[in-house]
């Protein structure tokens, strides 16, 4: 009998929410037209017998393979050469290490759960591939941290080579950017123009489920008028899964980053937009509050009474004594975004984020450019 299935695109709960004020006038949190590209869809959810299918393919569960490979080493009386450890536990170099030592036991079962990881992500591409948001995609950019270890991407390749043997008419690309950066420079395609035209730089916060980056963006258009030289000329990065502070408390340290971002620019004499923009899980209504796929991050993040950005506003300085807008958007758009310049050759592209959760958006592009077409 075939698995039960449930799968649909994300779509703003019907909910009726208390009343929020915006972070100013007229903001429009989770965007989706941009001038030239339609975000499809994203927080895509799609669920089996054995729950979504997505929770199969983050950091996590890669680990959880290596357990698996490692407790039937240990069944069939071998010493296991990860020690007492759990997987989760062990760094990303003492994995990588493995893999780059002479073949023994231990390469073998990092090899064993990146075939099984490879053949999971497969599956999963295949099922999304199938959704409306997700029909026609011809590239997928795969970001998140797990993909910039050794392990990771040869996990990527390996998927990349069994859509190639299963026919799957799409290629995986790995995101430009590091992945620190990427999450935060997506925000130069989802700022207001005016911004983007006459200033240097905007401010950005990339909040996951481990980790919270915060930056200076410069968006270079002397260098590219199509905001492919974007950088980040300051970031910060906390790790505050392993604090684990209370929502309050984390709201709070945000705040502090932004504060010596703006000190940063300050003394570089950067011209800030008063903008800031905040990537973080889940989706994302037009209010700012969050209606679901937060439960990575510390307490009740799609509570009625809970809105960051405004909490965010009201605890900040002005930026060149105006009033700044802040936006918020979905994590795996963001960085998505950040690789909008070189998607330029296809109408339908897509991103999977493979982090402390599987973030994914999809993307129409409004028209397409042929090689070496002039961009701007």
């Amino acid at each position: 009998m075939p698995n039960k299935t449930a799968d649909r695109d994300a779509a703003p709960s019907p909910r009726r929410r208390p009343h929020h004020p915006p972070s100013v006038v007229g903001a429009h949190h989770g965007m989706l037209e941009l001038a030239s590209v339609t975000i499809a869809g994203y927080n895509l959810e799609v669920k089996d017998d054995e729950g979504f299918i997505g929770d199969r393919a983050s950091q996590g569960a890669f680990r959880d393979l290596l357990d698996d490979w490692r407790r039937r080493c240990r069944e069939r009386g071998e010493a296991d050469p990860f020690g007492r450890l759990p997987s989760r536990k062990l760094s990303k170099k003492r994995i990588d290490k493995a893999l780059a030592d002479s073949p023994n036991v231990g390469t073998d079962l990092v090899n064993g759960a990146i075939e099984e990881f490879a053949f999971e992500l497969t599956h999963i591409i295949q099922r999304f591939m199938r959704q409306q948001s997700w029909k026609g995609v011809q590239r997928i950019v795969v970001g998140g941290g797990f993909p910039e270890s050794d392990a990771g991407e040869r996990a990527i390749l390996e998927a990349a080579a069994l859509c190639h043997v299963q026919e799957l008419p799409v290629q995986l690309a790995r995101l430009r950017h590091e992945v620190d950066d990427g999450g935060l420079i997506g925000w130069v395609h989802l700022a207001p123009a005016h911004f983007v035209e006459h200033d240097d730089a905007l401010l950005a916060l990339d909040i996951g489920g481990t980790n919270v980056r915060c930056g200076v963006v410069r968006f270079r258009r002397d260098k590219a008028e199509d905001l492919s030289r974007a950088d980040v000329v300051w970031r910060e990065k906390w790790r505050h899964a392993d604090d684990k502070p209370s929502r309050a408390a984390l709201v709070e340290r945000l705040a502090q980053m932004l504060e010596e971002a703006i000190e940063f620019a300050h003394r570089k004499k950067i011209r800030l937009a008063p903008f800031i923009g905040i990537a973080c899980p889940g989706l994302i209504r037009e209010d700012g509050t969050i209606a679901r796929g937060a439960q990575n991050l510390p307490g009740d993040w799609a509570a009625d009474t809970f809105h960051l950005p405004t909490k965010l506003r009201e605890r900040l300085p002005l930026i060149r004594h105006q009033p700044t807008q802040v936006l918020m958007h979905n994590d795996a758009v963001v960085q998505g975004l950040s690789e909008l310049p070189f998607m330029r050759d296809v109408k339908r592209w897509a991103v999977l984020t493979i982090g402390t959760g599987l973030g994914n958006a999809s993307y129409v592009n409004a028209r397409v450019m042929k090689a070496g077409a002039k961009k701007g």
